[in-house]
Formats: C-alpha cells, structure tokens, sequence
C-alpha cells in the first residue's frame, strides 16, 4: 500500500541532505533512519538532529574533515598530551 504524506519544504530540504545519493527514495531514507536509530537513545536522537540541522556546525565539520583529509590536524592522543589532559 502507498501512502502520501505532507512534510513542510524545510523538512524536505533536510531530508534530502540526508540521502546518501540522490536517486534513494524518501521511503529508503526513512527506513534507514529508523533501523539507526532503534539501538539509539531519544535523546541522543534529538541531538543528532539538531547538529544536522545547523547549516553552520555542518560547515564546520565538513571544514574540519577537509583540514584532516589534507594533513592539516593532530591526533587526538596528541593533543591530549601537548594540552597535559587525561581522558
């Protein structure tokens, strides 16, 4: 059975962002979404969400793989020893 549903633009706009290409159907999404997130608190949920629907964290994050992908960082091992942390 098939069955349409009304979503807000700005939704659909997140959830295309979310497709891993751009020809997976909404119904592919949404199944892959909820199989991730049974093992996956509420919570920790909700806060997936909200970073991936901050166009600026996205940014940042996606600069910062760029930076490692270039070379351009520091293991975190080194890190915690230069800044003298114990984690």
């Amino acid at each position: 059975m098939v069955t349409t549903i009304q979503i807000d633009e700005k939704i659909k706009d997140k959830l295309d962002k979310l497709k891993i290409h751009h020809r997976e159907s909404y119904n592919d999404l949404i199944t892959r979404i909820i199989s991730s997130s049974q093992n996956v608190s509420r919570e920790s949920l909700i806060e997936t969400i909200e970073i991936l629907s901050d166009p600026e964290t996205m940014r940042d994050i996606a600069e910062a793989l760029e930076e490692y992908e270039k070379g351009r960082g520091i293991e975190f091992s080194k890190l915690k020893k230069e800044l003298k942390i114990n984690v």
